[in-house]
């Protein structure tokens, strides 16, 4: 049980108020672009600032998390990314925030954030038993699922009563001090010979021979290959219906904050019961579940756009919610089965390249795409890319028929 992992415990409560800032942030940049006179083009362009580092980053990030002390790359990482909240919320307070600014901000945001990922997950997984990695993967993804509830509110209070997007980064950067205290005193569990064994060749010093190792780990897995498309599709066809296209519409159409609030958290808690389901039950074939919640997932351009209402989208976010956490829980857990522990930062390395590194050039081509033919048939010709990637992904026999591992 995962109450006897008392390293997962540090690992965990260092990160629950991290992501409850990050989804503070999720509400209130994008307004915050607004309100520094942006428009579309330039909510795009703030966001893929902020997810760009990781096309450059995310590989030698991932070798870099194979050979470093982990614990120290995500002490670091923290440090940074409070700094860069701590500068945004300044200049916002002040008002002398320009796009200019946040889309900087964004950006060293984003490098820091490219060095967290893989070290996090190459972490997770030794701080527990071999047999609570599903569960560890859930409960992570709880605390997302949670913060996408919570965040929202706690967003809208703040930029309501406490200086508009900028208290709500200060926000943020708080939550980020908090994290750094509960590392520290973070121990790596020893390896146990349940868990996917170490490659002997996986610590060589040799930087280009290590990332080249990393990617013959993911080459000679056509299961590993197969989902990253899926996972890549998703993040550059279907996700700017998120991050950029939602804030818009809901502005246009709807309250603007307040209704994309709504939304929001319903997602979240859709991804709570998604959670909660996955903590008790271990299917038989984690990736094969996990590909049919990803055609799930891949509609939601098509429940942005539904013209339901606040209400009605939420309620449609919310069963897209249990998709998405049931998608990524699986699919982590699959990687954590299966990849040997000393290669599985430089595989996430390859996971988180083919999403975070992705959102840049999807939202770039959702401004573009949305402001030369509109928005509504923007988000049906996302649902049409998006599903029909994921159908594929869902018929592969090397992802419907992967067993669980020794893990299991």
């Amino acid at each position: 049980m995962l109450r006897d992992e008392p390293q997962y415990r540090l690992l965990f409560g260092s990160q629950v108020l991290s992501i409850l800032g990050d989804r503070v942030t999720m509400v209130a940049l994008p307004f915050a672009v607004l309100a520094s006179g942006g428009r579309v083009g330039d909510v795009a362009l703030v966001s893929a600032a902020q997810f760009l580092p990781f096309v450059v980053l995310a590989l030698p990030a991932g070798v870099w998390a194979d050979r470093l002390d982990r614990k120290r790359i995500l002490v670091a990482s923290d440090a940074l990314r409070l700094l860069c909240q701590l500068v945004a919320a300044a200049l916002l307070l002040t008002d002398h925030a320009h796009i200019a600014h946040l889309a900087v901000i964004a950006a060293v945001y984003g490098a820091a954030d490219a060095f967290f990922a893989p070290a996090f997950s190459g972490l997770l997984p030794t701080t527990v038993a071999p047999a609570n990695i599903q569960p560890a993967n859930a409960l992570r993804g709880l605390s997302f699922s949670v913060g996408s509830i919570l965040g929202p509110v706690i967003a809208g209070l703040l930029i309501a009563f406490a200086g508009g997007p900028g208290g709500a980064l200060l926000f943020d950067a708080a939550t980020f001090a908090v994290s750094i205290a509960l590392l520290l005193p973070l121990r790596r569990r020893v390896v146990s010979a349940g868990l996917a064994q170490e490659d002997p060749v996986a610590t060589t010093d040799h930087f280009w021979t290590s990332l080249r190792e990393g990617w013959g780990a993911v080459r000679s897995r056509s299961w590993v290959l197969a989902f990253l498309g899926g996972i890549a599709a998703y993040h550059v066809v279907v996700l700017p219906a998120i991050f950029v296209i939602g804030p818009v519409l809901m502005e246009r159409d709807l309250d603007g904050a307040r209704s994309w609030a709504v939304v929001v958290a319903c997602f979240g808690i859709g991804s709570v019961l998604g959670d909660l389901l996955f903590l008790r039950w271990r299917p038989r074939h984690a990736l094969r579940v996990a590909s049919l919640m990803l055609v799930g997932a891949s509609c939601q351009a098509a429940f942005i756009g539904s013209g339901l209402g606040t209400w009605g989208i939420g309620g449609l976010e919310l069963l897209a919610g249990v998709c998405v956490t049931g998608a990524f829980t699986l699919w982590e857990t699959s990687l954590g089965e299966h990849i040997p522990a000393g290669s599985l930062s430089r595989v996430s390395s390859y996971d988180y390249l083919t999403s975070s590194g992705m959102i840049p050039l999807g939202n770039l081509l959702a401004g573009i795409v949305s402001a030369s033919f509109g928005l509504q048939p923007t988000l049906v010709a996302m649902t049409v890319v998006g599903v029909g990637a994921s159908l594929v992904v869902a018929s592969l026999p090397s992802v419907r028929g992967l067993p669980r591992g020794t893990a299991s």
